[in-house]
């Protein structure tokens, strides 16, 4: 929940033709709704996609406030589900996301489905027991993950400027890809884009990105940096290009 309608615009005119100059990566930007309709006539024709941050599951009816996938379709090609925040500021479970997901799928939107512990599941040893319920429980029902994005993302991480590890965060993202690989098979696993989200910058991005199973970064607080988002594409291209 940052940047008005006019800050917005200049962090994407800021971004936009240097970004466009960097090839071998998708480059996506997540703004809030109400700068989705402007900065999509600013990004068209570029190879910068838009995103939204978050969408209700129902294609229209009387819920106020809410944002349908109907209304997202002209406007963007992914939409982020199942965030940590939403999860803990307004009780989004498992089973709300997972609907989500769905209707993203049928109205072709590219879902990119969170998942992560928080600090005490961490710490408790259960880090991997939650994650594998939130994948699970996040795709029930798909046939296929075409379409399909995951991050993870640590709750204990995001914001606090305490990064997880290369190692510990390739390591949950290979959990991430066996479970994928046990829900929709080997091949179709291998396909899906998983990223690592939490505390990125452009000083750690690179520790990422150079692991095997890591594929891309959901970035936070650095994005509204446009230097900054510049220096994790970059590099994240260079690395990946290899």
């Amino acid at each position: 929940m940052n940047t008005s309608l006019s800050e917005a615009l200049v962090l994407v005119r800021q971004l936009k033709d240097k970004l466009e100059g960097v090839q071998g990566v998708e480059k996506v930007l997540c703004p809030p709704f109400i700068s989705l309709a402007l900065l999509r006539e600013v990004l068209q024709g570029s190879t910068i996609g838009l995103g939204a941050q978050n969408m209700f599951f129902q294609e229209k009816g009387a819920y106020t406030g809410e944002v349908s996938p109907l209304m997202l379709q002209d406007l963007c090609t992914y939409v982020i589900l199942g965030h940590s925040e939403r999860r803990q500021y307004f009780a989004e479970d498992d089973g709300m996301i997972n609907q989500k997901v769905r209707s993203a799928l049928k109205w072709r939107l590219n879902p990119i489905l969170c998942v992560g512990e928080r600090l005490a599941e961490k710490e408790q040893g259960q880090a991997e027991a939650v994650i594998t319920r939130q994948v699970r429980a996040g795709l029930s029902g798909l046939d296929s993950p075409e379409g399909l994005v995951v991050a993870y993302e640590p709750v204990w991480a995001i914001g606090t400027g305490k990064a997880a590890t290369g190692e510990e965060a390739n390591k949950t993202i290979g959990l991430i890809r066996r479970l994928l690989a046990e829900l929709f098979g080997t091949p179709k696993a291998e396909a899906v884009r998983i990223q690592y989200g939490g505390s990125v910058n452009g000083k750690n991005i690179a520790e990422f990105i150079s692991q095997p199973h890591i594929d891309g970064a959901l970035v936070g607080g650095a994005s509204l940096n446009a230097e900054e988002f510049l220096s994790i594409v970059e590099q994240t291209a260079a690395i990946k290009g290899r």
